[in-house]
């Protein structure tokens, strides 16, 4: 497998990126699962605004993208990013923030967007 080299000065910019638990946070849900804002919102008990600031920076960078589903747009980690790599091997380490989509589901506050 190649691995892809990352200029020192752009790994300094997505380690401090994900230095921020928020956003740490939603990149984790996103390697397993896509998401809505409002998804986010709910779990992280934070402002639409708020949210798609953290959004905006992780899509400014590259790291993840968006799909329009009707009125809904979906949020996925970018697997084509040159900063995947770096990304997966960060939450090879974390535990999986999967629980967090299942809590919300459980309450019935996971959007279906079929």
């Amino acid at each position: 497998m190649k691995t892809s080299i990352v200029e020192i000065d752009k790994a300094a910019a997505i380690l401090k990126l994900l230095g921020d638990k928020t956003r740490l946070t939603m990149v984790a849900m996103l390697y397993t699962n896509d998401c809505c804002v409002c998804e986010f919102v709910a779990i992280f008990k934070m402002s639409q605004p708020a949210i798609s600031q953290h959004i905006r920076k992780l899509k400014d960078s590259g790291m993840v993208s968006e799909t329009r589903k009707g009125q809904w747009i979906i949020y996925s980690l970018n697997k084509d990013s040159e900063y995947y790599p770096i990304v997966q091997d960060l939450l090879a380490h974390l535990p999986s923030q999967d629980y967090k989509l299942k809590e919300l589901e459980e309450q019935g506050l996971r959007i279906s967007c079929d």
